[in-house]
């Protein structure tokens, strides 16, 4: 019998012990009939009387792994978890046949170890709105902490250059799961804590989410739900390429308007300079305000022309380097639906 802490729905805010045969466990938790004979059930109660007892600790120190991620202005939000104590009790059930075979058949999880085997005890989210953010995500993470493990979670047939120009392993997902998972070490107290970090767009965010809540707890997901699952992932990963033209498009604008109002300055400045010296001319009253007014109509339309002209070529310029974007404005098969890898 195992012993799982649960909290008290009775709205006193206590807690109260409850108890599952392994037979309510396994089926819960969808694990297979094999693994009760190599599980020691003795040990495992152990870890989750000790778990429990440390798991405020732990809670306090996912909270300042995530303050600290708050403080980068880049990062759009943060989200801390510490493990729920059945779902690690789980996870362990699950991991002793791989943990047996890289460390031998005598191996077992025990409370002085589960601590470096599990590493996402402390599990911390930080979500960025555009793709190109993560980098500098990355670097502060980098900065911040001792990172002993990144692994690029993308969907096959993305770009990972980048990642490989970095020397970031990448981890290829069939179900097209797109995350930067960072281990990082902290030492707030004499103890070192290990702790995952992951990195995602919120587009990415929301895909996650869903496929987890579909598949888990480690259910059979019907095909109609993986192929659907799958046209998801597609359009995630247009929307973001989508999101990155957006904001592509806006600090472009935003600097073809600076530049331009400098120009205009300028002219506006030679313009001025130039009435100066009209008015010291020496003519008729008439003809001077004649020309002036002439000057001032040439100011007015080479603002209003220059403006939307430039508006004009770079949103242009923009569409044309931009792959998706020229297959969803320009390519006919796309428009048609057809099949072909969209992102």
């Amino acid at each position: 019998m195992i012993f799982i802490r649960k909290k008290n729905h009775k709205g006193d805010g206590g807690e109260i012990m409850l108890d599952l045969s392994l037979d309510e466990f396994f089926r819960k938790y969808h694990i297979s009939e094999e693994s009760k004979d190599i599980v020691n059930w003795n040990e495992l109660n152990k870890i989750h009387t000790h778990f429990l007892s440390i798991r405020e600790s732990l809670i306090a120190q996912a909270d300042f792994i995530a303050n600290t991620l708050r403080a980068n202005k880049t990062i759009h939000t943060v989200r801390s978890r510490v493990k729920d104590p059945e779902h690690l009790i789980a996870k362990i059930i699950r991991k002793m046949p791989q943990r047996k075979e890289q460390k031998g058949k005598d191996f077992c999880f025990t409370v002085d170890n589960y601590q470096d085997e599990i590493t996402d005890l402390i599990g911390v989210r930080a979500i960025h709105i555009f793709k190109e953010d993560w980098e500098e995500i990355h670097n502060y993470i980098n900065r911040i902490w001792n990172t002993t493990e990144i692994i690029a979670n993308v969907r096959a047939g993305d770009d990972t250059s980048r990642f490989e120009e970095l020397g970031i392993p990448v981890d290829p997902r069939e179900t097209g799961y797109r995350s930067v998972h960072y281990l990082i070490e902290s030492s707030p107290t004499r103890k070192k804590i290990v702790a995952e970090i992951q990195v995602r767009t919120i587009f990415e965010e929301g895909y996650g989410e869903i496929d987890h809540i579909l598949r888990y707890p480690h259910g059979d997901v019907p095909q109609v739900l993986t192929l659907n699952l799958l046209l998801l992932n597609r359009i995630v990963g247009s929307s973001d390429e989508m999101a990155s033209y957006i904001n592509l498009l806006k600090e472009d604008l935003r600097q073809i308007e600076s530049d331009h109002q400098t120009a205009i300055n300028k002219k506006n400045d030679e313009i001025e300079s130039l009435k100066n010296k009209i008015n010291k001319m020496e003519m008729k009253e008439q003809d001077r305000n004649s020309l002036l007014s002439s000057v001032n109509t040439i100011k007015e339309n080479n603002t209003i022309y220059k403006t939307y002209q430039n508006q004009i070529i770079t949103s242009q310029k923009l569409i044309n380097s931009n792959t998706f974007l020229k297959r969803a404005f320009l390519d006919s098969d796309f428009k048609q639906g057809q099949k072909g890898d969209d992102d």
